[in-house]
């Protein structure tokens, strides 16, 4: 039986989904698939037709989008990453959902303006505005660790891994969560786990 197969780099997006596989503990084949022309050549399209990463090869299932990946890879492989029951489940996606849609687009502004834009064509007003807006998010997010010490309740789960893999550019772009006292202690915790070393080290 073949290995499961995962392309990307860790210094991009898919970031998530090496953690994630780091994080089941399984034998894996890394194609490290870059963002640029790699991920536009034809061979790389069959597996993923958006030529973005990662994507991953599982037997004869085929996933992209790294939220999916991660679901997909700690429900079968994760053991206790990923919860048994149903309630806790939906609270798994609802959490890996709500990053990218209420973190990950206020988060890039701020990032395409810090480490992609010349420093004479920055806009500090578009960085300020979308780091007000991220304060909403933050609060909610304070607020449920304030109740657990991750996101589903005493261990770290598949939904605190979403979540936290999404604010990993948090660091690169200089974002200060002191304010956030819980959220601050959370992602030191997720951050020093193994996996995510292991998946650093990763090209």
């Amino acid at each position: 039986m073949s290995k499961p197969r995962l392309y990307g780099i860790s210094a991009s997006r898919a970031l998530r989904a090496v953690w994630g596989i780091e994080e089941t503990g399984i034998d894996y084949e890394h194609v490290p698939v870059t963002y640029g022309t790699d991920s536009k050549a034809e061979d790389y399209l069959a597996v993923n037709p958006n030529g973005r990463i990662p994507a991953l090869v599982d037997g004869d299932l085929t996933l992209f989008e790294s939220m999916a990946i991660n679901l997909y890879l700690t429900k079968k492989y994760g053991g206790e990453l990923y919860p048994r029951d149903a309630g806790n489940e939906a609270r798994a996606w609802q959490w890996s959902v709500w990053a990218i849609s209420e973190i990950e687009p206020l988060q890039m502004q701020i990032v395409v303006q810090k480490l992609f834009t010349p420093e004479e064509r920055r806009d500090p007003k578009v960085s300020e505005r979308a780091w007000k807006g991220l304060q909403r998010p933050l609060k909610v997010l304070d607020a449920a660790l304030a109740q657990s010490p991750f996101l589903l309740g005493p261990a770290f789960t598949v939904a605190d891994l979403n979540v936290a893999s999404v604010m990993y550019l948090f660091k690169a772009a200089g974002l200060d969560c002191s304010a956030h006292a819980h959220v601050q202690r959370w992602l030191q915790t997720c951050y020093a786990r193994p996996a995510l070393a292991r998946a650093l080290a990763r090209p």
